[in-house]
């Protein structure tokens, strides 16, 4: 079964840490990236841009309403994504626990099913 380990980003949270502290985490995800692809698991991941950079496109009357930024006020944000192909729900969330922001305070990985995907497959 395929599951999503999003990585739920507190800007906060970011702030309070070293840069010692972003740099271990960083290379935390590299050896994470070489665990999950060593194990087979690894479908994908991707690292996505803040939402400051984002839009919502909402159609209103027939046309198109872009608003630039957040569609919520929240002060956590999908900061990005490891999609992994693994045998149980208990193996996924083993390998959220791997991942580096899984042990800072304020951060966390979200667990979540993939129930239907489309387009090319490895």
């Amino acid at each position: 079964m395929k599951y999503m380990l999003i990585m739920q980003i507190n800007p906060v949270a970011l702030d309070a840490l070293t840069d010692e502290q972003r740099e271990e985490i960083m290379k935390g995800h590299g050896a994470f990236v070489d665990t999950i692809k060593a194990s087979g698991e690894m479908v994908e991941t991707h690292a996505l841009g803040i939402p400051a950079d984002s839009a919502v496109v909402r159609v209103r009357d027939g046309q198109p309403v872009v608003t630039d930024g957040p569609y919520l006020e929240a002060k956590e944000f999908m900061g990005g994504y490891y999609i992994v192909d693994c045998e149980t729900r208990e193996r996924a969330l083993e390998l959220a626990a791997l991942i580096p922001d899984a042990g800072v305070e304020g951060l966390g990985i979200e667990v979540r099913p993939i129930m239907f995907s489309s387009g090319p497959t490895d």
